[in-house]
């Protein structure tokens, strides 16, 4: 079992780990100490050894950070967990703070005087990060010092960074070798003037030279350090116990491995100008570039949009995975129909059902993230994680939303379906069907080569609009071809302005959520493709559907469809049907063409 119930943390713990934290600022003469969720790779997930925030709060969420203050101490989170924030930290020692509405230079601003040092520390923060709240401050007589990291200081029992084995990346879902990636990426060194371009995100690392691990859980990642030179050889500051001999041979003679503590004495040793991501590399990095007086270039990783762009292969390899877990997924509703309504199942017996669909293809790696499985009140905590404390019985006239996927060696799957449980909850029918209907639409969307998917979420969000509703989390995010199943550069989000291009893999994930009653999502992947022509021969991207899994016909109200929308679900359920009823059990091949007849 991949997944386990067990609450990491609790409330209690918090504050007094809080007033550890508070005596080592003051030992350290600062008023202040910032805590991320981040390690210094800057990934979504961390290991248990860079847990700092969750293990200071209590807050077990993929995103936000904690001010710490001698009088208080904020703890920042976005829309996705406003609600879950709430229940897992002790509200007397640690305030939720709305981010991004309140920045943390503004919040600091308000709650120190003129003269606060504000710690944090280096290797953990982004040179944009700390350069936005240093403009923030200014003027204010506050400030920002790099400092050795005060929450490992008093973290007795800090776990030891993984240790789990690298493995190759086999070159048939690659598509492309590591020397053909790294020759086309120090090209465009060479181009820019850059000498070399230091990696510091795993996914980036294990992309270019083809490797995948499991020092994450839920992401095939090796963590490390990588400089790329313009020669296209690289070195890769990584655990060697993690490559066997077999790997090492498979990377060659321009891979030099060193240890990770060899990384900031490589840095100094190169020569400049240096390529360095702004947006993901820690500060330190330029602080150990500056100090020897090497050039910096600010630019984006070189990796980020080449891997975003799937190449045939890693493309085929999405499609066959999403195929096989789409007949697990079947499989799993098939039997969710037939149990939930006699009212015996709980949040936690669906978890470890559907992963046993899954692990029955004999091809599952890993899941892709904890399943989220919400059932009635619990749908509307946007990002769920069923414990034993907070497992919920599924209860007939209630709905369960479902968000779940796997990581398989080919490809890398993210879907969410909200069924009925026995009797329909008739106040969910119009939200439902407002979600949708603005899935469709994303799905339906062409547009012109250049746009961004800030220029798509509204397309997503006016069903819901129009009824003065809408939800506090993007549209959609981007996902790796067996990687993370969280990607960058691109997102369908009213904030992303990267200009979307073929080969991109995106989620379409538009949902709705009443505290206290219910949650809805309806996830499909999608991938980016030159539009078919048509009208005057505009250059045009479409979307391409990559899941195939029936959506749940009884939460529809089909009057609010229109004649194009409902063509669209007709036309899809039919797809679903062909693609996956010879590969099912006989009572998964009734149910489906029950799921899938046409309205």
């Amino acid at each position: 079992m991949f997944q386990d119930f067990t609450a990491r943390t609790e409330p209690q713990n918090g504050p007094p780990r809080l007033a550890a934290l508070r005596g080592a600022m003051a030992q350290a003469g600062l008023a202040g100490f910032i805590v991320p969720r981040a390690d210094a790779h800057q990934g979504e997930y961390v290991a248990e050894c860079d847990a700092r925030l969750e293990w200071l709060t209590g807050f077990t969420g993929s995103a936000g950070f904690c001010i710490a203050l001698m009088d208080r101490a904020g703890v920042f989170v976005d829309g996705r967990y406003r609600v879950q924030v709430r229940a897992q930290v002790d509200p007397a020692a640690f305030t939720p703070v709305n981010w991004p509405e309140v920045k943390p230079g503004p919040w600091l601003c308000a709650a120190l005087p003129a003269g606060g040092r504000v710690g944090y520390d280096p290797w953990l923060h982004t040179r944009k990060e700390i350069t936005e709240i240093e403009a923030a401050l200014d003027g204010s007589g506050i400030e920002l010092i790099p400092s050795a990291n005060l929450v490992d200081a008093i973290w007795p029992d800090r776990p030891a960074p993984p240790m789990a084995p690298a493995r190759i990346h086999p070159p048939e879902f690659a598509g492309e070798d590591s020397a053909a990636k790294r020759a086309r990426l120090a090209a465009g060194l060479r181009d820019r003037g850059a000498a070399a371009a230091v990696l510091t995100l795993p996914d980036s690392i294990c992309w270019l030279l083809n490797i995948r691990g499991a020092d994450i859980p839920r992401n095939p990642l090796v963590q490390g350090f990588a400089v790329l030179h313009d020669t296209g050889h690289l070195t890769l500051y990584a655990e060697p116990a993690k490559f066997s001999a077999e790997l090492r041979a498979c990377l060659g003679p321009e891979i030099t491995l060193r240890p990770p503590a060899a990384f900031a004495p490589g840095l100094r040793s190169l020569s400049g100008p240096v390529q360095v991501d702004p947006a993901s590399a820690p500060v330190q990095v330029a602080r150990e570039l500056t100090e020897e007086g090497t050039a910096i270039l600010w630019a984006e990783d070189p990796c980020i949009l080449p891997k975003a762009c799937k190449n045939p292969a890693e493309v085929a390899g999405m499609e066959a995975a999403h195929h096989r877990d789409a007949v697990a997924m079947v499989e799993f509703l098939a039997w969710l129909d037939a149990e939930a309504p006699k009212g015996q199942l709980t949040e936690i017996a669906v978890v470890t059902a559907l992963e046993g669909f899954r692990r029955a293809t004999n091809a599952l790696t890993e899941i892709s993230f904890d399943t989220i499985c919400g059932a009635g009140p619990n749908g509307a905590i946007v990002h769920y994680r069923v414990t034993e404390a907070s497992n919920r019985p599924v209860t007939p006239g209630e709905i369960l939303l479902v968000d779940s996927g796997g990581q398989y060696v080919d490809g890398t799957t993210d879907i969410t379906r909200t069924v009925a449980v026995g009797p329909v909850p008739e106040d969910a029918r119009a939200p439902f069907t407002r979600v949708l209907q603005g899935m469709i639409a994303v799905s339906r969307a062409r547009w012109p080569r250049g746009l961004a998917g800030r220029d798509l979420d509204a397309l997503a969000r006016a069903p819901l609009w129009m009824a003065g509703q809408d939800y506090d989390h993007g549209t959609g995010h981007g996902v790796g071809a067996a990687l993370c199943v969280h990607e960058g550069p691109a997102r369908i989000s009213r904030v992303s302005d990267v200009p979307l291009q073929p080969g991109m893999i995106l989620s379409n994930e538009p949902g709705y959520y009443r505290e206290g009653a219910f949650g809805i999502r309806i996830e499909n992947l999608v991938l980016v493709i030159p539009a078919p022509a048509m009208g005057d021969g505009r250059d045009q991207l479409a979307f391409r559907t990559l899941t195939w899994v029936p959506i749940d016909r009884r939460l529809i109200e089909t009057a609010l469809l229109g004649p194009g929308e409902r063509d669209w679900l007709n036309a899809y359920h039919a797809e679903v049907a062909a693609r996956l009823a010879p590969h099912l059990s006989t009572p998964a091949r009734d149910w489906l063409h029950a799921a899938c007849a046409p309205l």
